[in-house]
């Protein structure tokens, strides 16, 4: 794709040799010969004014329309009168491939896909957040276009630390919080930290995240082992066995199985903690969209010496903002606002200030209950429409879907894909892989009402075959 400039037009990089006795004319002809070949000059892309390109130069305006006209006679330049000079159509060097390969062809389109983890693009909040850049931009001092702290902003932090008192019950102070680009980088500063303290183990539920666990594990250079969840949650007795010291969990809603652990469960995991030194990563996701009763507490709440609080944005305004947080015991706290310095000296600081503008005045909360209202409407299609068992609906925007045991997952997630219906299977969310018992995981928060009746009914068609 051609960039289109304005102006004077685009900067070029010509580099002249004034000293080898080849004429100058001859230099600039072979320079954006070789720069259209090559592709760096692509078709349809905007020359500079030969009076701008002259000047950049140092050389005249009448040698530069030369050159232009001697390259536009053999083909390489079209120009017509009162439009800028451009690269033409049939003369660009080809994209070169990547490693060999073909771009891959473009997937069909499907009439109903149930992505999970991915709330509704439609409805994120455009208006409210341009209305709280345009805010900052206003606003801020001078000073606020600088480089900030690495572990963020202290508006910001202040603000996220009363929210997350108020709403998730996390004992939060401004100065155990951490601000990062989303779960994944928290997570990986939090277990770099650790690894250097001397922990070479970190476990994981399972099934959950696998990839992101073990990709934030490799990173920080220790293990990672799967332990396994029940219907109360993670299995303490199976995470003693374990031999980690570490362990990532998801008490408020399992990812992906939709579990809420249970109260007797977050004791025993809490006296797991103390009693091995241990620390709990706790991934809060989607906790602010619970629908049956009131939204459970963040584990960090019982346990802030022991417990590191991770949560983001992508969720519950979208996943293109890159913007999330840590709540760390203060035991950590120095360590980790190092490990971020290191990383990439802090996140966007305007963004960061839109964030504290937005939840101060109470569109942040506003958003919230929007999606929970649309998402409860989208839950109670699902329910109905499903073609089989389902649970992990108490919160969040997906659910489990229980296959019956003569239908294989794979199967019938490919044969639903033959038929335009996008499902997923639990087996990408075990750490063997295993397609069994068979489970779908079914996201319903980028995917309307409509389709959902849609793919149910295909799904319930494909269990009657």
């Amino acid at each position: 794709m051609a960039i289109e400039w304005s102006g004077w037009g685009p900067q070029l990089l010509l580099e002249l040799d004034r000293a080898s006795g080849m004429p100058l004319k001859s230099q600039v002809e072979q320079h954006l010969r070789a720069a259209i070949r090559d592709g760096r000059l692509a078709a349809g892309e905007r020359l500079p004014s030969s009076r701008a390109l002259a000047t950049h130069l140092g050389l005249s305006r009448g040698l530069i329309q030369e050159c232009y006209a001697q390259l536009q006679a053999e083909g390489y330049l079209t120009a017509h009168t009162g439009s800028a000079t451009r690269v033409a159509p049939t003369a660009a060097g080809a994209t070169p491939e990547i490693s060999g390969e073909r771009a891959a062809k473009p997937a069909a389109p499907l009439i109903a896909d149930f992505p999970s983890g991915v709330p509704d693009l439609r409805l994120a909040p455009r208006q409210d957040w341009a209305w709280a850049v345009a805010q900052v931009c206003r606003t801020a001092p001078n000073s606020a276009f600088d480089y900030g702290p690495a572990n963020g902003n202290p508006r910001l932090r202040e603000v996220l630390a009363a929210y997350l008192r108020r709403v998730r019950a996390v004992d939060a102070y401004p100065k155990q919080v951490l601000i990062c680009t989303g779960v994944a980088q928290g997570l990986g500063l939090i277990l770099r930290v650790l690894a250097r303290r001397g922990h070479a183990r970190v476990a994981f539920e399972n099934p959950g995240a696998v990839r992101t666990a073990r990709d934030a594990a490799g990173s920080a250079g220790i293990e990672a082992v799967p332990v396994e969840v029940d219907e109360h949650g993670i299995d303490v007795a199976e995470l003693a066995r374990s031999g980690a010291r570490v362990v990532v969990v998801t008490p408020a809603h399992q990812w992906p199985t939709g579990v809420v652990m249970a109260p007797e469960r977050r004791r025993a995991l809490l006296s797991w903690a103390r009693a091995n030194d241990g620390v709990v990563i706790e991934d809060d996701y989607d906790a602010e969209f619970r629908y049956d009763r009131d939204p459970v507490g963040a584990l960090q709440g019982l346990a802030p010496d022991r417990v590191v609080s991770l949560g983001t944005v992508s969720k519950s305004l979208a996943p293109a903002l890159r913007l999330g947080w840590a709540v760390v015991p203060l035991s950590l706290v120095d360590d980790v606002m190092a490990e971020k310095m290191v990383a990439d000296r802090g996140t966007s600081g305007i963004d960061q200030l839109a964030l504290a503008t937005l939840i101060e005045s109470g569109r942040y909360d506003r958003q919230l209950r929007r999606m929970r209202a649309v998402y409860a409407r989208r839950r109670a299609v699902l329910m109905n429409a499903a073609p089989g068992p389902i649970t992990g609906l108490a919160a969040g925007f997906h659910a489990v879907l229980h296959l019956p045991a003569f239908a294989g997952e794979r199967e019938i997630v490919a044969a639903a894909r033959a038929r335009g219906v996008g499902v997923y299977g639990m087996s990408d969310y075990r750490a063997d892989s295993s397609a069994e018992p068979g489970r779908l995981v079914i996201g319903f928060g980028n995917t309307g009402e409509e389709a959902i009746v849609t793919g149910m009914a295909v799904l319930r068609g494909l269990l009657k075959e």
